[in-house]
């Protein structure tokens, strides 16, 4: 045991090291500051803009939506799910953590700017923790978004416990879940926008 940690050992060691130390450095420079995330996010951003990730509306065996919850907005009003039936949602879970959930959400400021929302019910319900309700605000107020945000105010029913964010329900006015994605997208599409119109109808 002793002659493990003898200097021959200790030296074979660090030349084992040497050829990945610039690549460890950059990592945990990376991570302090903060700038893998930023790298991220614009790489994301980018992609989303370059069309790589648009949203395509496919036909889906239609589920019932799950209306008993209850969701709160960012002043505390909350909101019945049940009260939104006969509308079409759009119902984005994300958080402020999630870079993909963060890239996503221009395409949607967009999407949300371009559609009957005597008609459409915008639902961006953050799966941040319930003490960060501030954290949520602050990010949405710097982002200049104007869709609605909520957090949970009652536990989500199973169906919408995802296990991957962002992911998006689009719900028709007659209650069944006519489309979901999982993962990062576009939603600043004429598909989509013709996709929300037809619901509507």
């Amino acid at each position: 045991m002793k002659a493990l940690f003898e200097k021959p050992y200790v030296g074979k060691a660090l030349r084992a090291l040497k050829p990945w130390a610039l690549w460890i450095g950059l990592f945990v420079v990376l991570k302090v500051t903060g700038l893998g995330s930023e790298i991220t996010y614009t790489t994301q951003s980018m992609l989303l803009k370059a069309g790589v990730f648009d949203a395509t509306p496919t036909p889906r065996a239609e589920e019932d939506f799950p209306y008993s919850f209850r969701v709160k907005d960012l002043n505390g009003k909350v909101v019945e799910m049940k009260d939104l039936k006969g509308k079409v949602i759009f119902l984005n879970l994300w958080a402020t953590w999630c870079g993909p959930c963060r890239a996503e959400m221009p395409s949607i400021q967009k999407l949300y700017n371009e559609v009957d929302k005597e008609k459409i019910a915008f639902v961006i319900l953050s799966l941040d923790q319930e003490n960060q309700s501030k954290k949520v605000a602050r990010f949405v107020s710097q982002k200049d978004f104007s869709f609605p945000v909520y957090l949970p105010a009652s536990p989500l029913p199973d169906a919408l416990r995802v296990n991957t964010i962002p992911t998006t329900f689009i719900v028709g006015t007659d209650g069944k879940i006519k489309h979901k994605k999982v993962g990062m997208a576009n939603y600043d599409t004429p598909e989509m926008r013709a996709f929300l119109s037809k619901l509507t109808q």
